[in-house]
């Protein structure tokens, strides 16, 4: 997808950096990406005794179910949404906030927690006047959205879980932990000055494109190495093994095929633990969501009118190739 800007106006304010095709333009504190409409917009939101985030969103039809969209660890709503929003928001209002200790987000403060990054979601959604909405995680996000569902059930009508797992003991995240947490604890001046970027080859893989890499390193820096390797630390102590099987909402799993950082098997585990949750595969590393934009997108569409349509039932699987973006979905079950 491309996110093309309008001509910028002399009283508008244009920051360079941003997603691949578009620019940001700044309007006072107003900031749209790309062209006016439903457009991906972002704004400053103050949620009652926790805090402010920046938001991303975009209005969608009238009347519309809302999506909120959970990024992953060391990332940040535009990076890790703003490719894939527009094509969401023909259906859907979309909501992706920058999570707690990340970029725009609510400073972790102490202890970076997964259960207060699922707690402020909720209250966001409150502040939004949004009684119910549909969770997707990318990643960590996705193990915030299992414990949205854990903690706050009445709000989820459906779940869409890419790229992340029940637990990740033993996995590649842990493995990088078990390296670098050991330093941080004896020195904790060690991630001064460096930012999340530094984890970007390891999160999302290579990036071939050099506009596209640029616009990563610039979003990453945003949120500190010290505040990423903390939510990578909470990502590791993570599971939901004990009571993942009990979630009674339609729920989708996109499985990121090639994804170095959380196997597939992984993913695929957490699918088979869930009472008929449908099976996507994107053919991709964890970093497709930035990396191949336009076929994620695609697919998170599916995955989330897939949602808001069907019944609990057996499992069923989708295949979405990333690697040939003119290939339609093939379907093993009913997705209209």
């Amino acid at each position: 997808m491309t996110l093309t800007p309008p001509a910028p106006h002399p009283a508008e304010i244009v920051h360079e950096g941003g997603p691949p095709g578009g620019r940001h333009v700044a309007v006072g504190s107003a900031v749209t990406l790309g062209t006016p409409g439903n457009e991906p917009s972002t704004r400053r939101v103050t949620i009652p005794g926790r805090g402010t985030t920046t938001v991303l969103e975009c209005a969608g039809p009238p009347g519309a179910p809302t999506v909120i969209l959970l990024h992953g660890v060391s990332m940040n709503a535009e990076l890790g949404w703003a490719q894939v929003m527009r094509p969401l928001a023909r259906h859907f209002r979309v909501v992706a906030p920058d999570q707690r200790g990340h970029a725009g987000g609510i400073p972790a403060g102490h202890r970076f927690s997964l259960e207060d990054c699922a707690d402020d979601a909720v209250a966001l959604a409150a502040a939004l006047e949004v009684d119910r909405f549909i969770v997707v995680g990318y990643s960590m996000g996705g193990t915030v959205a299992q414990l949205i569902w854990r903690r706050h059930p009445q709000v989820v009508s459906g779940l869409v879980l890419c790229a992340t797992g029940r637990n990740f003991v033993g996995s590649h995240v842990e493995q990088l932990l078990s390296m670098a947490m050991p330093a941080m604890m004896t020195w904790s001046a060690l991630t001064t000055g460096f930012t999340a970027d530094v984890l970007r080859p390891t999160v999302l893989g290579t990036i071939g494109d050099s506009r596209t890499r640029g616009w990563t390193r610039a979003q990453m820096s945003r949120t500190s190495l010290g505040s990423a390797l903390a939510a990578m630390q909470a990502v590791s102590e993570f599971t939901s093994h004990d009571w993942i099987n009990e979630v009674d909402v339609p729920t989708v799993v996109v499985v990121t095929t090639q994804d170095r950082l959380v196997p597939a098997k992984r993913q695929r585990r957490l699918a088979a633990a869930i009472n008929g949750a449908v099976v996507m595969e994107l053919h991709g590393d964890h970093g497709a969501c930035v990396t191949a934009p336009e076929i994620f997108g695609r697919l998170l569409v599916i995955a989330c009118r897939q949602v808001t349509t069907s019944t609990l039932g057996e499992q069923t699987s989708v295949d979405e190739r990333a690697d040939d973006p003119q290939d339609e979905p093939a379907h093993t079950g009913d997705l209209t």
